[in-house]
């Protein structure tokens, strides 16, 4: 089905924007397994390039090379008998050729995707691209693009590459998910209509993976897509998740059990509680895992009110992991999930599904609260417990420079909100707790924010003046 591309305007600028310069740039995109790299950077150039080469996964030298003379010829307007090169440097002797003989005044374009998969075994593969873009690319005035979903191999030998490729790089993209607005429009693009809360539902359990969204049809519904895409033994997801970490990590099994570990923990871990959990030592290694899970958008860490860096908390926000590991779809069949909705474990799952949705969407709070020019910083809070006050935790703090702090509620509801005397009571304490805990002087203002509408009544008067619902967060 033909679609409108969807979003990515901030990616597709630094595109158009290096395109003009007179001189030339490398240019790495990063980004998870199914996000979209390669259908951006093809729209970034309208598809058009003077070589495109994509990597071939678990080759030997034999097909690569092939591969890359054959892909090589075709670019040729008459194509001269390549021979197939022995190794890289002869197959980049081939490729600046090709290149030489295009209209000298002109930029030219090359991509180079699933870069890792090039790197087959005892090819030189690295060595011969540094000396290819350092010897001759860098002064001729050629964009080079390249990417690659094995995330452990592109940080290991281009960004943090301390060889050729040491600050060479001109340009580092990031791809991250979809938001919520942009999933929107991409199923409009797509003849999916749906509500916002049949949309929120859809990425509450799949997250904004173009990929995993794109194979909805018109009339179905989210619980319906859901079913058919994971439960389903034939659904196009419902072993993704066997590939899902392996594919982007060296020993994934690592990575794969900080997964685990904070899948069954929704208020996060600390380092030292990953350690012990995973049995993964608190050190280089597990930094590693961290590390390139959070720049892949699987984790986040954060550093809780008033606690030092290395107290950062360390929550799983991809959605699909999530999900997968509190129902474990590959185990069911088709009509497993529409048997569940609304029973106490999926309503347990759909709230805290929405306090992470709500968390993520923190720029479009922001732009709700009319502070999206003001400085701030973004914190969880919790508390023990001790003899004096009781255990306690709040979800989003906004720590604003205007020397207010946000307290924000996240309530998950079918129907409009009512704020019970219980709750209130609650909420109350909860801010005078924080203020004598913390000491701050700051004026703390009550944010709630709810699926539907707040109904304000008796017991919200002088506590919860500000309410946001659901359609707030689909500002982009």
């Amino acid at each position: 089905m033909e679609t409108t591309f969807i979003g990515r305007e901030h990616e597709l600028n630094t595109f158009r924007n290096l395109y003009k310069t007179d001189k030339s740039n490398l240019v790495v995109v990063l980004g998870r397994r199914r996000v979209g790299k390669t259908h951006m950077i093809k729209e970034a150039f309208n598809d058009k390039f003077d070589f495109h080469f994509t990597g071939i996964q678990k080759s030997g030298k034999e097909t690569t090379f092939i591969a890359f003379k054959e892909k090589l010829a075709s670019y040729q307007k008459n194509p001269l008998p390549f021979v197939t090169p022995d190794n890289w440097m002869d197959a980049f002797n081939l490729l600046k050729n090709h290149l030489r003989s295009l209209p000298k005044k002109r930029k030219k374009t090359v991509f180079l995707d699933e870069f890792p998969w090039m790197d087959v075994h005892m090819s030189g593969f690295v060595p011969a691209f540094e000396y290819f873009w350092n010897d001759w690319a860098v002064d001729q005035n050629i964009i080079i693009v390249i990417c690659g979903s094995a995330t452990s191999w592109m940080i290991k030998n281009v960004r943090d590459n301390r060889g050729g490729l040491h600050n060479r790089v001109s340009q580092y993209i990031h791809l991250a998910p979809f938001t919520l607005a942009e999933t929107e429009l991409f199923l409009k693009s797509r003849k999916v209509i749906l509500n916002r809360m049949q949309i929120a539902h859809l990425y509450m359990a799949l997250g904004g993976i173009p990929y995993y969204l794109e194979n909805i049809e018109p009339g179905e519904s989210s619980a319906q897509y859901i079913d058919r895409i994971l439960f389903d033994s034939k659904g196009k997801l419902h072993v993704e998740f066997n590939n899902l970490y392996r594919s982007l990590f060296d020993y994934y099994e690592n990575y794969e059990a900080v997964v685990k570990a904070l899948a069954t923990s929704p208020s996060g871990l600390t380092r030292d509680a990953l350690s012990i959990t995973t049995g993964i030592a608190n050190g280089g290694g597990l930094s590693k895992v961290l590390t390139h899970l959070e720049e892949c958008d699987f984790i986040v860490s954060t550093s809780p009110y008033g606690r030092i860096k290395k107290q950062s908390v360390y929550q799983l926000v991809d959605e699909y992991s999530l999900f997968y590991y509190r129902f474990t779809p590959h185990k069911k069949t088709a009509g497993s999930y529409l048997s569940i909705q609304n029973t106490p474990k999926h309503n347990t799952w759909m709230g805290h599904a929405y306090e992470k949705l709500a968390t993520k969407h923190i720029n479009s709070i922001k732009r709700s609260l009319g502070i999206a020019g003001v400085y701030t910083e973004v914190f969880s809070y919790y508390h023990k417990g001790t003899a004096n006050v009781p255990g306690f935790q709040i979800d989003l703090l906004i720590d604003r420079n205007d020397n207010i702090i946000n307290i924000c509620e996240i309530k998950y509801c079918n129907t409009d909100y009512t704020l019970s005397k219980t709750e209130a009571e609650k909420l109350r304490q909860r801010i005078q707790y924080f203020i004598a805990l913390t000491g701050t002087k700051k004026q703390i203002i009550p944010v709630l924010i709810t699926t539907h509408s707040f109904n304000k009544n008796s017991h919200s008067i002088g506590l919860v003046d500000t309410s946001l619902t659901l359609d707030k967060l689909f500002l982009d």
